[in-house]
């Protein structure tokens, strides 16, 4: 009988060490002669810098030295793009160090290497800086009038413009029967981690190694980064993968610290180590989502969509750093999100400011464009009177229709395709799962002192990003079997899923494979980390490759000592038999080899949502009475990990769509800058939370069928919940264009009317 581990819920095995404490966190890390970093960050948003004098810190007892960028032969280092690496971006790319300018609150001028993190925050206060303030840059509406600039090489504050095009929409436009045009926008905010960065670096200068603890994400790219920015071979650097509190797409890439602590390490030849503190975690880590755009829907009076245009305008920060240019992308080419919309030209302009520079959040400007587009759909089903439900259903893409080609991008050309699935489907089991039927009936209805509403939408999202991912298998000296994956792991449980897949495969028991071993540079030849929901995709398929050379490598060894045919081995628990004999596995411990899956094809797992929500519009509280997610992913590995990653994003969702909203002065001042300002969902604000897996529709791009599945959650709450407002407050006709969602504007919402 064969193994069935693929498709079984089976409880998380990395959660008995977390549960117990026993988790390895980059902070738990203390070797002997640690030392310890503290950043001076920039208290001005735009500025000129005339002098920084660091001469008084360094008489403090306890302090090794102060870093500037004056210190850093031929300059500081700039943080390179690593997705989408336009020449365009260039002239906007951040050092690693200020060294002529400030461009944000929270920029490094200096660090402080000292024997505690109080001795350096006292050399901090003693470091004399002068800094020539120039007029802030606040917004991308500043931005646009290029009368300040933050770069004057360019000679713009935009550093590009991405199109999305498909058909000929303007021409679809010009004799239209109805269309409609809206602005909609999206409040800044980011994936705050449980545990903040943290980096901690030794050089052994005997054996020439650099030692980096802390790498999440994406190891082996940042690996390729800081040898070539601090001037070592790649495997002189090795990029220790500790645990990880939280990831979300914003934790892991190459931030300035990241040369900045090893850089240090190197030049004292003592351990250094930095973490993070939630203020600077707040003003530092890569933000996200804040966006606007002008758009408008064609339509025949049918209800059937012909065509889709516009213009957004996303706030990129003060600088172009890592997957920065991701979002806005992603705002272009996703808009027309799971439906059927023939001709579509859409632009999105990044403009720089003097805010903290943005980076990838959990469904990056997939949340964004798909709150545009959902509460669009709304207004217009409403205009030519027609229902909500039927206009989606009429529009979706058919199953019929798979692959079905989406919108171009350029100029980072791109061409892509939904690749399976039955997007009907997942909307009426979404409509029975939340009884749709009867839930209308309360729409707009005033009981018990609140107003009740329902809303529905659909998404896709995308995962599985190429080119490439590694994994190695290894026997060990007790017959078990361990796993070695060039995947990340960032909280998805892929110590789990890589478990099933190569018990499965090498058709042994679950507990043989005795340890997942990932992310770390050491552990195979190359690696790509965790992003784009990719880690199922591509390690689990890069296993199945290692897989089969595994057992064609222990077939042909288990051969040679049992002296028959490889043809005539079987592989059974803990033995290999052939010939009438067997030997142990334990025999053939050392035996390993590695495997690979290369792959430029995107997965789209796709679904949809409802909620029913009741108003409280005296003081504009909203409570969710009911929510479901309906999500079809391929094949699920796991179906136990893969609700937990649709509802954990759904709450992060649920979060931007209420509650997080990182706001800046006109000055360029954060002032949300701690957890009392930035408020964040807990476990009881949301408890009527439901979701339904399916897998009914494999990817054909990949063996194991799988289809990236971490962020759809997160992709359509923000529209769906924007809906159930509206609908809830219809008598009040809200002008209801913008997120979050807090209780004030809630409450403004109602306050018109009156």
């Amino acid at each position: 009988m064969k193994n069935a581990f693929i498709g079984s819920a089976i409880e998380r095995r990395e959660d008995l060490r977390f549960l117990r404490g026993r988790g390895e966190y980059v902070d738990d890390l203390k070797p002997d002669g640690l030392l310890y970093a503290v950043i001076l960050r920039s208290s001005v948003a735009h500025g000129r810098i005339v002098s920084i004098d660091v001469s008084a810190a360094l008489k403090i007892p306890g302090v090794h030295a102060v870093i500037t960028a004056k210190d850093m032969p031929g300059g500081a280092p700039i943080v390179p793009m690593r997705l989408q690496p336009l020449p365009e971006f260039k002239p906007f790319e951040q050092p690693v160090i200020a060294h002529d300018k400030v461009r944000y609150v929270g920029e490094p001028l200096a660090v402080v290497i000292a024997d505690s993190v109080a001795i350096g925050e006292d050399a901090l206060e003693a470091i004399e800086i002068q800094i020539e303030s120039l007029p802030a840059v606040a917004d991308w509406h500043v931005a646009k009038r290029d009368q300040n600039l933050l770069f004057e090489g360019p000679g713009t504050n935009r550093s590009l413009t991405f199109n999305a095009v498909r058909g000929d929409a303007d021409a679809a436009f010009v004799n239209a029967p109805y269309v409609r045009r809206e602005t909609f926008r999206t409040g800044r905010h980011y994936g705050l981690t449980m545990e903040p960065r943290g980096v901690m670096a030794q050089w052994d200068a005997a054996k020439g190694l650099l030692t980096v603890s802390g790498a999440a994400k994406v190891p082996f790219f940042n690996r390729r980064i800081l040898a070539k920015q601090i001037g070592l071979p790649e495997d002189s650097i090795e990029m220790i993968e500790n645990d990880v509190g939280g990831g979300f797409g914003a934790r892991g890439e190459f931030y300035p610290e990241d040369f900045l602590i090893p850089f240090a390490a190197r030049q004292l030849n003592r351990p250094v180590k930095w973490i993070e503190d939630r203020r600077e975690n707040l003003m530092a880590m890569n933000h996200a989502r804040e966006a606007e755009v002008d758009v408008e829907l064609a339509c025949e009076r049918d209800g059937t969509i012909l065509a889709l245009r516009g213009h957004a305008h996303v706030d990129m920060g003060a600088y172009m750093r890592t997957n920065g240019a991701v979002g806005a992308r992603n705002i272009a080419q996703f808009m027309a999100g799971p439906y059927r919309i023939p001709n579509v030209k859409l632009d999105v302009s990044l403009w720089m400011t003097n805010k903290t520079p943005v980076g990838t959040y959990r469904g990056p400007g997939r949340f964004e464009t798909d709150f545009f587009r959902e509460r669009l759909l709304d207004l217009v089903a409403q205009d030519l009177g027609i229902d909500r439900v039927e206009f989606r259903r009429k529009n979706l893409v058919a199953r019929s229709e798979m692959p079905y080609q989406i919108a171009t991008i350029s100029p980072y050309l791109h061409e892509d395709e939904y690749d399976s699935g039955d997007y009907q489907a997942t909307l009426d089991r979404c409509l029975k799962e939340i009884g749709w039927s009867e839930k209308a009936k309360l729409a707009g209805r005033l009981i018990d002192g609140h107003y009740h509403g329902i809303a529905v939408g659909c998404f896709i999202e995308g995962g599985g990003a190429g080119p490439k991912e590694t994994a190695r298998l290894e026997i060990n000296d007790d017959g078990s079997i361990s796993v070695y994956i060039g995947s990340s792991a960032v909280g998805q449980g892929v110590e789990t899923v890589f478990a099933q897949i190569a018990a499965d495969a090498l058709e042994i028991p679950l507990d043989r494979i005795r340890w997942v071993h990932h992310g770390s540079t050491t552990y195979v030849s190359d690696g790509y980390g965790a992003y784009h929901s990719r880690s199922v995709v591509m390690g689990g398929s890069a296993l199945l490759d290692a897989a089969n050379n595994f057992k064609a490598a222990l077939s042909e060894e288990a051969a040679k000592r049992l002296g028959c045919d490889a043809s005539e081995i079987t592989i059974d628990e803990d033995k290999v038999s052939g010939a009438g004999k067997s030997l142990p596995l334990a025999a053939f411990a050392g035996l390993t080899r590695e495997g690979a899956f290369l792959n430029k094809k995107h997965t789209y797992s796709y679904g949809a949502q409802a909620a029913h929500v009741a108003v409280d519009a005296k003081i504009g509280k909203v409570d969710i009475l009911d929510y479901v997610v309906v999500q079809d992913a391929g094949r699920i590995i796991n179906p136990l990990t893969l609700r937990g990653q649709v509802i954990g994003s759904l709450v992060q969702g649920l979060g931007g769509a209420f509650l997080e909203n990182l706001v800046y002065d006109e000055q360029g001042q954060l002032l949300t800058g701690s957890l009392a300002d930035y408020l964040l969902p807990t476990a009881s604000d949301f408890p009527r939370l439901r979701a339904i897996v399916m897998d009914e529709h494999p990817s054909p791009i990949n063996p194991l069928g799988a289809k990236g599945a971490g962020e759809g959650g997160m992709v359509g709450a923000g529209g769906v919940i924007a809906n159930a407002v509206a609908n809830a407050l219809q008598s009040f006709n809200p002008d209801l264009r913008e997120l979050p969602l807090t209780p004030t504007r809630v409450w403004e919402m109602t306050q018109k009317k009156a």
